[in-house]
């Protein structure tokens, strides 16, 4: 019988375009259905079991003990397009030159570049896209064109519309469209738009699980929240008590629930491959309407709040329930990990992440396969992470600190800092407050020697 497996082999030695990966001779999964839920701006402290919130989030601590929580998870990038795009393509925001956020009909993600969705749909899956895209809002970079076989949502953030609170007659030139298998169907959002978006996003994934179970699919629910402005159902409104920032949560919550229902009621839950994650942290300007982080930092920041996101993958052949890693990996490894675990071809250019199953399922022996990562904001490049993340090297580099939060919906207030040259060392102080680069020479050394190999590749 012919599978999509067994079809992904047979293109790979026709196509000499596409290169397989180079991988080891771990068992593989047969045909994984894979989900990657992919929250907007939410701190990594947001949801149990990350940390102990006043508000309940019993569909994600039973997505925890169900599979393994990962609590060094970085991203490249802490802005919201650079990160998608990084885990989209498996690279960094400076080999596919997509930095921090574009804004409305911008080009976005070159389409040389390829998506996860279009290796996989060119290798038998079915492919879906419900909530926020922001990685192109032209027709050749939008999700029909990227690989996506059904989609659904904005293109992209949603404050980005005529309610901003600070700058509404800019933001008004381009009405928020709601788009649907590449057609427009909302010309312009309305707020009450926005507290359905949850809820539709959400049936659209439990719809393309129901019609698709019989069948390997690749699923990316990218919801808009909580991304300021926030906006929540009337079934979640005032449920959490603790004001609408734990109303969101606990309405993202019932979504993971909803999504992980549909996959057992369809008997295809053990076979899926199911990631919940956020594209950076805590957009902490915002005060009452941002979320939680214990690290230093914040979105738009290279420091660990806003890089090191909250992660569970859940796959039971291969995973033990309820454990936990604390080895470090990046959102450029997911693409290439798929590629391995289903057997799609990787593209036939460089990319920057590597397979990295082996450190999450925490084989014995595994080793992370880089040198180290890479972090920007925007285009300047600002540390290396050692690739098991012990330490960390920031390079001399100005960052936003919020001196003072909004109140519901309003910005606060920023000022800027500086640091210089310094070294820290990510298993005892992981919030990045006393450097050591005085004490750890050697350490520190060969994090810079890497560092300048980084900018050399990338920016000279």
């Amino acid at each position: 019988m012919t599978t999509p497996f067994t079809r992904t082999l047979t293109f790979m030695a026709l196509v000499p375009g596409l290169a397989a990966c180079s991988h080891d001779n771990t068992e593989k999964p047969s045909e994984p259905n894979i989900v990657i839920i992919f929250l907007d701006d939410a701190g990594w402290a947001d949801f149990q079991p990350f940390a102990e919130t006043r508000y309940p989030t019993p569909h994600v601590r039973q997505l925890a003990e169900e599979g393994k929580t990962y609590y060094t998870f970085y991203v490249p990038q802490a802005v919201c397009s650079a990160s998608r795009a990084a885990l989209l393509t498996g690279c960094y925001p400076e080999r596919v030159g997509l930095f921090g956020a574009h804004g409305p009909r911008q080009r976005g993600l070159d389409p040389e570049f390829a998506t996860i969705g279009e290796l996989l749909r060119q290798s038998g899956y079915k492919t879906g896209f419900f909530g926020k895209w922001h990685v192109g809002d032209h027709p050749e970079t939008r999700p029909p064109a990227r690989g996506f076989d059904e989609s659904a949502g904005i293109m992209y953030s949603n404050d980005m519309w005529a309610g901003h609170p600070e700058r509404p007659e800019f933001w008004g030139q381009w009405p928020l469209q709601y788009w649907h298998n590449g057609e427009i169907t909302i010309d312009s959002v309305t707020a009450d738009d926005q507290t359905w978006f949850t809820t539709w996003f959400t049936e659209k994934s439990v719809d393309f699980i129901n019609r698709n179970n019989d069948r390997p699919f690749f699923l990316y629910l990218a919801h808009p929240q909580p991304h300021v402005p926030l906006f929540v159902s009337d079934k979640f409104e005032g449920k959490s008590g603790t004001g609408l920032y734990g109303d969101v949560i606990m309405e993202l919550d019932w979504s993971v629930g909803e999504v992980m229902k549909a996959l057992k009621e369809n008997g295809i839950a053990d076979n899926t491959i199911v990631m919940f994650t956020s594209d950076n942290g805590p957009w902490l300007s915002y005060g009452n309407h941002a979320g939680m982080t214990p690290y230093r930092g914040e979105k738009g920041t290279t420091f660990d709040g806003g890089v090191r996101s909250p992660l569970i993958i859940r796959y039971p052949p291969q995973m033990e329930p309820g454990t936990v890693s604390h080895r470090a990996f990046m959102s450029i490894d997911i693409l290439p990990t798929i590629s391995y675990l289903t057997g799609a071809p990787l593209p036939d250019y460089e990319i920057d992440g590597k397979n990295v199953w082996d450190v999450i399922t925490g084989s014995e022996g595994a080793e992370n396969p880089h040198d180290y990562y890479g972090f920007t904001m925007i285009n300047n490049f600002e540390g290396v992470l050692s690739a098991d993340g012990k330490w960390k090297l920031h390079l001399p580099h100005d960052y936003r600190y919020p001196l003072k939060g909004g109140i519901d919906g309003q910005a606060g207030i920023y000022i800027q800092k500086r640091i210089d040259t310094a070294l820290f060392d990510m298993v005892h102080d992981p919030y990045e407050r006393v450097n050591v680069i005085e004490e750890y020479p050697e350490i520190a050394g060969e994090l810079l020697r890497y560092a300048e190999e980084h900018k050399e590749k990338f920016f000279d």
